[in-house]
Formats: structure tokens, sequence, C-alpha cells
């Protein structure tokens, strides 16, 4: 018996956009979300009038149905779209040497930096060259074409038979980290560090760890298209693609919670949820980390030992130190809605050394009763400080507010007397990012670096059975994990159905 053609495990970006895309193909599809409300990390919660951000803060190109984001060609191809409120400078990245504005056009950006470093200034001239340079050969090939298996190259040859040259001889390019990029045309201190920030608030990884293309389709969007945050918070995101998902006639179930994935003569043929019901299809796509489907959604003898233990052994990026809080905005004047803290100290990829702040408020009053703001701030933290500690106990509590202080201190950098506007205060610590947001060790993603190569495929040793998530290709992110899920649907289909999808985008 069949319940569906697909089963999707969890409902967070990759695996909507991927449940949504083979809807759209006309598969049966299930999505089993755990949590109440889909959307992973991308979820909102509301606390007296307050409407907070779980996770990711900085977007771009959601409301310009031209962007590279993968997330905004899906939404279009699904008929969906978000309301998003443009703005800019991005972020104010406040350096140990005075505030950065970060600018979306290069000019603005360059003319900025050039007020710190203008020896720093012309030398991110050349860099900007050759990412722009690799944006434009991506961006003759839209991610929405891509799969992530053999006919990949002959169904782009077909296709964009003069953009697939193009983009083989950038190959060197593509697969080489910034940091190599770096070392070819910026000497200057100051602007090196200022990659390496660039490079950390994508990947939580340093210049020389992380991928070039991953870097250069931002600088490229922030340029191209617009930086802008969707209007009512970030769980728009989701909603926008449950909505397309049921139009396709998918179908969305909250609380269910799956314990494990039915493998029957090394295929997958189903999942038992929490409640012992099971339900049957002939694939199943986990959006679940690596760690959790490998060691916990499947039984150890379904996976070859191997295989299994070098899922397991995937290396974690560390989790994160949250501060929610309602604040009383009279008297405040001009605020901008988005900042980033950095302490002294060259590298800032150590844990409490950058401080992200989210004040989305500003762009949408909806989020806050009327004279408040809703602030997000959060910083990484490493798990193992947390392993052994009991929500609630002593130790807990006292490592909580040691960890929330830390916090407060960046936040004054911003609003010096923010503490006596606090009408509401909530923490969360990697213990609570990972009981809430269903995250291994609380973590943000897997440590892949460039010099590792490329995150798994969507592809496993079991037959019928795919992941898409931010644990597999091409990475950490809501861009990243939209692309994992699209990589993942189209090897579900064949060449001439994507290409169907493709022309309805014309």
């Amino acid at each position: 018996m069949r319940d569906a053609d697909v089963i999707v495990i969890g409902g967070g970006i990759g695996g909507l956009v991927a449940a949504g895309l083979l809807a759209r193909y006309g598969r049966r599809v299930v999505v089993c979300e755990s949590h109440r409300t889909a959307g992973g990390a991308a979820h909102c919660f509301t606390r007296q009038g307050f409407r907070f951000d779980a996770g990711p803060s900085l977007f771009w190109g959601l409301g310009d149905p031209r962007s590279l984001n993968p997330l905004s060609q899906v939404l279009a191809a699904l008929g969906e779209s978000l309301e998003a409120v443009p703005y800019d400078p991005l972020s104010l990245y406040h350096l140990p040497e005075g505030t950065f504005p970060v600018h979306g056009r290069w000019r603005d950006y360059r003319a900025a930096a050039a007020r710190f470093s203008p020896r720093g200034a012309e030398e991110l001239a050349a860099l900007e060259q050759r990412f722009m340079e690799l944006y434009r050969v991506l961006s003759a090939i839209p991610v929405l074409g891509l799969r992530a298996d053999k006919r990949l190259v002959p169904f782009l040859m077909r296709r964009y038979p003069i953009a697939m040259p193009r983009m083989m001889r950038h190959l060197g390019l593509i697969y080489s980290s910034v940091g190599q990029v770096a070392d070819r045309h910026i000497a200057d201190p100051w602007a090196r560090r200022l990659i390496d920030l660039e490079c950390f608030l994508v990947t939580t990884l340093n210049a020389r760890e992380t991928p070039v293309p991953a870097i250069a389709i931002m600088f490229g969007e922030r340029d191209q298209s617009a930086i802008d945050y969707p209007k009512g918070g970030t769980e728009s995101i989701a909603a926008a693609l449950v909505r397309a998902l049921e139009r396709w006639g998918g179908t969305l179930r909250t609380r269910a919670h799956v314990e494990r994935i039915l493998v029957e003569g090394g295929a997958a043929r189903g999942v038992r949820l929490r409640d012992g019901e099971e339900l049957r299809a002939p694939v199943v796509i986990s959006n679940a980390s690596i760690w959790d489907t490998a060691g916990a959604l499947l039984a150890a003898e379904d996976l070859p030992a191997k295989y299994r233990a070098a899922a397991l052994r995937t290396p974690t990026t560390p989790s994160f130190m949250h501060l929610h809080l309602g604040i009383r905005a009279d008297g405040l004047g001009a605020l901008h809605p988005h900042h980033v803290v950095v302490e002294d100290g060259e590298d800032v990829t150590v844990p409490g050394k950058v401080f992200v702040i989210s004040i989305p408020s500003l762009l949408d009053p909806s989020l806050a009763p009327e004279g408040h703001h809703a602030v997000h701030a959060f910083t990484l933290e490493p798990w193992a400080a947390w392993e052994g500690c009991e929500r609630g106990d002593e130790a807990y509590e006292a490592r909580k507010r040691e960890r929330t202080e830390a916090i407060y201190r960046a936040l004054e950098r911003i609003i010096p007397d923010i503490r006596q506007r606090v009408v509401l205060e909530l923490s969360a610590s990697p213990l609570t990012h990972a009981r809430y947001l269903r995250r291994h060790q609380g973590t943000y993603g897997p440590a892949i670096t460039a010099a590792d190569g490329l995150f798994p495929s969507c592809h496993t040793p079991i037959r019928g059975l795919y992941r898409v998530g931010d644990s597999t290709r091409p990475g950490v992110g809501v861009p990243a994990a939209a692309a994992s899920g699209i990589l993942c649907a189209n090897t579900l289909v064949s060449p001439a159905e994507v290409d169907g999808l493709l022309k309805t985008r014309r």
C-alpha cells in the first residue's frame, strides 16, 4: 500500500522546497513536521505581543523575482511571492576602529572601506572584479535547472550551450576558497579581516575555509538585487512555501514526529511516527541533519558501517546563545535595523568575538506593540560548554546569565540604556537551540571547509532515501538550504519535466 509518492521528514526550508517542487511536478507529497509550525530555524514565536525570529536575520532578493536567490526562484515557479521590505545598508559593522556601513552596491561599499583603509579599498576592487565575473557566469544558469545526477551535464549543455563552456573555464575559481583568491589581490590587514568577517557571517568559517561561490553570489546579489526583510518575520517564508505546497496538492502534517525511517530490502519504504502510525512511500526525503538521519532515524544495520561512521564524524559548527528582548522605543531616535558588533582580536571565528543584532520591528512595526521594538541578538557558543548541564539547574542558569551579560554589553554599543528599556527578556542556550529547533548539538550546520570539498549530495546508500537541508550540498544558510531542495526534487524527475518547469519561467 502507498500513502504518498514522496514523504518528506521535516518542514525546514530544504524540505518544503523539495516538497513544493515535487508536488508541482505532479507527485503526491506528504511533509511530516515534528513542530507545531513549519520553517525549521526560519520560524517565529510570539510573547506578550512581540514577534521574534528564531534564527536567520539577514536576507537578500526575497522580493525580487529576478534574484539568483534559490528561494525567490522556487516561489516564482510555484506561483507564490513574498512581501519584503528593502533597506540599505545591509548592516552596520561596529569594528574596533569604528562603524562600517555595509552598502549593497560595490561602489558604496568600497567608498566606506576607503575611510578606514584607502589601500584596502583599492585592493577590494580587484576582488570585486573576480567575484562579479563568477557571479555573471553563475547567473546565466539558474539554480532552478540543477540536479544531482549524471544527467546534469548533458541537460545543461543542451539548454545552455554558451553559458556552460564559460562556467567550465571558471571551475578553478569555483573550487577555490575565498582566502586563496584574497591572497592574490589583498595584502592590507584591515581588508583581509573584513573579508574574514563577511565569510564568517555566512558560513561561521574564515575566508580560507569558505568556498568562493557562496561569497561571490552574496556580493553579486547585494550589488545587483535588493537587500530586504520578509514582512511578517521569517515565518512568512515558510508560510509562502506551505501555501505553494498545498496549492499543488501536497500535504503538511504538523506535530507528526518521525521516529524511524522504514527500510526493507535495502530500500526506503516509508516512516513510522512517534505515535506508532506508519506512512508508506517509495521515496523518503530527510530534512533532518546528517547526524540525526544516520544516528537516530535509521537503525544502525540499515546503513553501511563505513558510511554511517563517516556521517556521524561530520564536524559541527558551534551553536548559538540567543537573547530576545522587548524594549521601549521612546526617545531612541534613528536606529538601523541590523548590526554586527566585533570585539578586538584577529580571529573573528572565535565564539564570543562577533555579536549579530537584529531589530526587525524597525522594518515591520507589526512585530512589536506600539511604542516598542523586538530585538534579537545572538553569538556563537560552543556546545561542549553546556554538555552535562540540566536545563533549570544552578550551573545552567549561572552560565546563561554569564553569556547573556556578554550580549548585553554588545547591545549597549547600539542602545546604551537598553537595560532600562527592557520589558521582556528571553534567553536561549545551545540546549534550547537543540530542543526547539531540532538541531543536533544546536549546531548551525556542518563545518565542511573549502579544503574538504563539496557538501554531501542528496543521495544515500539506501534506495529511495534522499537528504536535503544545510548538511547537504550546497551548504548552510537559507539560500543554500533552498538550493538543496531544488537539487533533490529535480534529481527525482526527468530532465523533460525540469525543462517544462523552466519554460514556464520565461
